[in-house]
Order: C-alpha cells, then structure tokens, then sequence
C-alpha cells in the first residue's frame, strides 16, 4: 500500500549530466593519491625490453633504493590532474550519450547503448585528455636517478614544452591510436559491468534514487574494473612503447609496434604490466565509484 502523499507515476529525478562530471573529478583526486605507485611500477615493467625487473615486487624494491621513496610518485602532477579531468570528461560525456540512446517512450537504455555510450566516452576522453598527459606522465616515469641536473625532464610543464619543440605538437599525442581502443573499451566493459552488478548485488538501478553504501558501490566498481585491464593489455603496452619514444622512433605506428613486440619479445611480452594494471585499475574504480556514487546521488547537489 502507498504512503500517503505518495505519487506512484512520479517519475525519478534524472541526475544532470554536469553531477556526473563533479562526482568524476572528485574520485580523480582521491584515486591518484593512492594508487600512483601502481602507475609507476606498472610503466617501468612495460618498458623494460632487457628483462632488467624480476617482477612487481623487484621493480618497486629496486626503484625505492636506487631513486629513493619519492620515485615512486614520479608523475604525479600529470597523473592527477589527467584523471580528474579525465574523470570528469568521462562521467559527464557518457550521460550525455546514454540520454541520446535511451528509449523516448520508457526512459530505459539497452544493454547496446550503455556500451556504445561507455566507447564513445572513452574514446572522447583519450582524444581531449588521456593522450598528452599520459605522454608527459610515461616521459617523466621512464626517467631513471636522482640527479635532478641529469634528468632530461625537469617537471610536467617541462617536459610538455621540450616534447612540443622537438616532436611537435603531434608529439604529445604519440599513440592516440591504442589509446582511444583501449580506453573506448575499457569504459564499454566498465560502465555495463558496473550498472550489471549494481542490479545483481544490490537491486540498484541508475536513477531509482537508492544509495548505496560506500562498500556496495566500491565492491561493483572493483568487479567493473578487472575485465577491461585484461583484454586491452596489448593496446596498453603498444600505447606506452609509442608514447615513451623519443629522437629515434623504433616503432612506426600501432600495426607496426603490436608486430615488432610479438615477433622480438613473444606473445607474453603484449600483456606486460598486466598484474600492476589490475592492482591499480580495479582498486581506482572501487575508490572513484565509492566516491561518485555517494556524491551524484544525493538530491541535495543539484
């Protein structure tokens, strides 16, 4: 029986796509404070064509007592302020494209659309802010001492300009190719996974204006982020090959780079930095749904 003054027809509130985006830029914030070191580790490994690192633990030990704790955050400035607005771009572009694929008549989006709508975002968000801020990002990871003087790079600001002077402006978009594959898929998978399990786990639908606990949320978004890691290391590893070049360019393009890494290092060599990737992708969508999630629903933000 309805409560009274209850309207049963009452329709939902329609979160606004701008909530989406503030909840997107928070979750950056708290997520690449935490989990930098992951990014870090997880570079080093993908570059590392002489089999220097034994593993995870190898390359964080060793990177820690030859470059000292601070190393471990190298990268920082790019990488948090590339996810806050990359989050940002994310959240609000896909709510603008899913309103576009929902049904008129019932307000619903298909299984379709949310994915269509997940690649779109994804591939809007390697375009505008991936590409360059992870180019600076990989350029100041690779870099090897603690010699400020010795360092080719001095900072993010540096590094952007001197890439820009000796590469062009095209340098700062060095593997835009793998990198709109891999984050268009990635948020294809995520933002399907994510609504799956809500309605699985919690009978949570997007809009029916139930809260989840911080938990809950952060349980869907770690389950959400363990299949896109796995079936775009490639394009990860490729991405990164691409970026970190410098001067001398070993590998022409995309095709050119997955051809020269399968047939120089084998099959393996494509899914490098897959362990640290799922440490730090599955674990960042926890934290950024834990926040955006108990942010975007509240109706006292809009």
């Amino acid at each position: 029986m309805d409560q009274p003054g209850s309207n049963p027809t009452q329709t939902k509130p329609v979160i606004p796509a701008y909530v989406k985006a503030i909840s997107g830029s928070l979750a950056g914030i708290v997520e690449a404070a935490c989990l930098q070191p992951t990014d870090v580790i997880k570079t080093r490994l993908q570059l590392d064509r002489a089999g220097v690192y034994k593993g995870i633990l190898h390359c964080g030990t060793t990177t820690v007592k030859t470059e000292g704790v601070r190393a471990l955050w190298k990268g920082l400035t790019p990488f948090s302020t590339h996810l806050t607005l990359k989050y940002a771009l994310r959240m609000g572009s896909n709510a603008v494209l899913q309103s576009a694929f929902k049904d008129s008549d019932t307000g619903k989006i298909s299984v379709g659309g949310r994915f269509l709508s997940g690649f779109g975002a994804g591939a809007i968000e390697a375009v505008a802010i991936v590409t360059p801020f992870e180019v600076v990002k990989i350029r100041l990871q690779q870099q090897k001492g603690m010699s400020q003087e010795a360092l080719k790079y001095k900072g993010p600001i540096h590094c952007a300009r001197l890439i820009m002077r000796e590469e062009g402006l095209a340098g700062l978009w060095s593997g835009v190719g793998p990198t709109i594959m891999r984050n268009g898929t990635n948020q294809a998978f995520m933002f399907t996974a994510k609504n799956t399990f809500d309605k699985v786990l919690w009978r949570k639908d997007e809009g029916d204006g139930k809260v989840l606990q911080p938990w809950q949320s952060m349980m869907s978004g770690f389950l959400a982020g363990i299949v896109g890691p796995v079936c775009t290391g490639p394009f990860d590893v490729v991405k990164t090959r691409l970026m970190a070049q410098s001067g001398e360019m070993k590998y022409k393009g995309m095709v050119h780079a997955f051809s020269s890494i399968y047939r120089e290092e084998g099959l393996r060599a494509l899914w490098k930095g897959l362990i640290p990737r799922l440490m730090r992708i599955p674990p960042g969508q926890a934290i950024m749904w834990g926040v955006a999630d108990q942010y975007k629903e509240y109706p006292c933000v809009y």
